[in-house]
């Protein structure tokens, strides 16, 4: 996660983006989260789990890119060749849990969000950390 926000200000992102890259995988350490879909074989949902929880204290700017990462991660999957054979084995197997890539209409539905660049940005942090 530390990786993440410092890509993010190395490019000069917002101070928001900045700090969705650093918190955008708290809900992995939250109650329920954990190792879930390696040892368990379900989701999770550590975005949502995160901007839950985040949300008391920081505004949309910051959690909504981080409630949608794993929405963008199935957007890529879906929309940018190579990208899904470009995911390592644990990314496989947790988006073969959260629903595999996107159809076109949940490409649509993402891309009509306001906070759908910034979602793809942290997502590419994400990738890079």
């Amino acid at each position: 996660m530390l990786q993440c926000a410092k890509l993010a200000e190395d490019a000069g992102d917002t101070p928001a983006m900045i700090a969705a890259a650093l918190l955008h995988d708290v809900g992995q350490f939250l109650e329920g989260a954990g190792d879930a879909a390696e040892d368990h074989g379900y989701d999770a949902a550590h975005e949502k789990l995160g901007e839950a929880f985040l949300s008391q204290w920081f505004p949309e700017a910051v959690t909504a890119p981080i409630a949608l990462h794993v929405a963008a991660k199935r957007y890529l999957c879906a929309v940018e060749p190579g990208y899904l054979e470009a995911l390592s084995g644990a990314s496989a197997l947790s988006l073969s849990l959260q629903g595999g890539p996107f159809n076109k209409a949940e490409c649509a539905a993402f891309e009509a969000h306001p906070f759908f660049r910034e979602a793809l940005r942290l997502r590419r942090y994400d990738d890079l950390g």
